[in-house]
């Protein structure tokens, strides 16, 4: 068997899979995120370890003696996080998470210095972790003179499963730090926030196994000593290689809280003047573009608490076939925006109401909003250079048809609906443990999922969508002009 453990914010999930990538077991552990401040977004590392333990525990107790045919463990997990430890491994505070906002003015005076971008090939956006650094050896000198190693989420795990100091290029391109065309660490960028290639881990790729299980814990979940534990994946990355999104031209669109478009690509092409993440993929000499929009799904839930109604009856609402688009123009900044705006400053809002304005309609365009968010993506992806020919769909939101259609028609791009439940990244990072063991090749490991249902463009609708999209251009051009 193989195990992939997904570090999440909420949760920490294990997935059990066989040779066939058949799931045998998997637990969900939840996590608390604790906010001191306005702006800040914390977990404590050790919660990771517990939650771990108990997962594992959890999986012994229903497979047994199966334990023991585990060969590979596949980590992924939230990416940007800064876990700190000092020169004896103990951490010296809290993990500084991928949601935190407080090194805004950082990471705008490290994005001002060229080299960022042109090493990198990315912005510096807040939630980076260099920029979390910078914020603080000003504010917590006494805590950055004591570090020893910088680790991310995921790559804390592999500490405690292996003893090893390591990362791998997919999470390690989003810390600011890294030369993202040559895949090594970058000792100019490490230099200008005060670091040295010594408090850094080192790197290797995603299938690659970076150490073996620990003989403690080996003795205590019923593993043999051998299991190799692999490079594994950032959450997106992983979640990729989970949904078989590894080839150029291949594309998935995640609908979750956030949302996410994302492309696999078989060369580096940065341009981050577009917002665009380029960032290396979890497979050798791969990379992936990405999009991201603060509120996909979370704008549908926002709606469903004003409206006290449930997301599902508020879509039902609007009936099985797509509807042409209606009067109402939503802009769903709820939480600012990323890609290809990175204005953390944007607002959502309504325009176009009247006394006869109904609350499906009001659903409808939250619906469309997010959709024409997803448009301006994919337009910031064709111009980085990046042609999707198909997206799997993937996150709470795919749940909903009526959005599926309503995205392929206004994205122009076929969106299908995988069978299987929405394992993700711990089916990603299984599949990586899989690949670092030697039981499987690339080619055998990442295939694509079965699909449920295909759902192409409405041809008779695009128009009067593209019309609606240019008022939604519009309107958002307003807003940020302080309209």
């Amino acid at each position: 068997m193989f195990l992939g453990i997904d570090l999440g914010t909420s949760a920490i999930k294990l997935l059990a899979i066989d040779p066939e990538q058949k799931t045998i077991a998997t637990h969900t552990v939840p996590l608390t995120v604790t906010h001191a401040h306005s702006g800040w977004s914390e977990q404590t590392p050790s919660d990771w370890i517990d939650a771990l333990e108990t997962g594992l525990d959890a999986l012994k107790l229903e497979i047994g003696s199966a334990m023991s045919d585990i060969k590979g463990i596949g980590l992924s997990g939230q990416m940007h996080g800064a876990t700190l430890l000092d020169k004896t491994g103990k951490v010296l505070r809290p993990c500084i998470l991928w949601n935190d906002t407080r090194s805004h003015v950082e990471a705008a005076a490290l994005d001002a210095d060229p080299q960022f971008r042109r090493i990198t090939g990315n912005i510096v956006f807040p939630g980076f972790t260099a920029p979390k650094l910078v914020w603080l050896q000003k504010h917590e000198p006494e805590v950055f003179g004591q570090i020893a190693q910088v680790l991310l989420p995921k790559d804390y795990l592999r500490l405690y499963l292996t003893g090893e100091y390591a990362s791998e290029m997919s999470d390690a391109s989003g810390t600011a730090w890294l030369d993202t065309g040559a895949r090594q660490w970058s000792e100019q960028l490490l230099g200008a926030c005060d670091l040295t290639i010594n408090q850094v881990p080192k790197l290797i790729e995603g299938t690659e196994a970076s150490g073996r299980l620990k003989q403690q814990h080996a003795d205590r979940w019923g593993m043999q000593r051998d299991v190799a534990v692999a490079g594994g994946a950032g959450d997106n990355a992983a979640s990729a290689i989970g949904l078989g999104t590894v080839t150029e031209g291949s594309g998935f669109l995640s609908l979750g809280t956030s949302g996410v478009l994302f492309a696999a690509t078989e060369a580096f092409r940065p341009a981050p003047e577009t917002a665009v993440h380029s960032f290396c993929h979890a497979l050798p000499d791969t990379w992936h573009q990405m999009g991201v929009v603060l509120s996909a799904a979370s704008a549908l839930g926002w709606w469903s608490n004003i409206c006290g109604v449930a997301p599902a009856a508020l879509i039902a609402d609007l009936g099985t076939d797509l509807n042409p688009p209606g009067s109402v123009t939503f802009l769903p900044y709820l939480a600012g925006e990323r890609t290809p705006h990175n204005d953390p400053g944007m607002t959502a809002s309504f325009s176009g109401l009247t006394t006869a304005t109904s609350r499906a309609e009001l659903t409808q365009a939250v619906l469309e909003g997010v959709a024409f968010t997803f448009r301006e993506n994919r337009d910031a992806l064709s111009a980085a250079g990046t042609q999707i020919d198909q997206l799997i769909a993937t996150g709470g939101g795919a749940r909903s048809q009526y959005w599926l259609k309503l995205l392929a028609s206004v994205l122009d791009i076929p969106v299908w609906l995988p069978t299987q439940g929405d394992l993700g990244a711990a089916l990603g990072a299984a599949r990586l443990g899989m690949i670092a063991s030697g039981s499987a090749s690339v080619t055998q490991a990442c295939i694509a999922p079965r699909i449920a249902h295909a759902f192409q463009a409405d041809r008779n609708l695009q128009a009067p969508l593209m019309q609606a999209y240019e008022t939604f251009v519009g309107d958002r051009k307003a807003l940020l002009r302080g309209c």
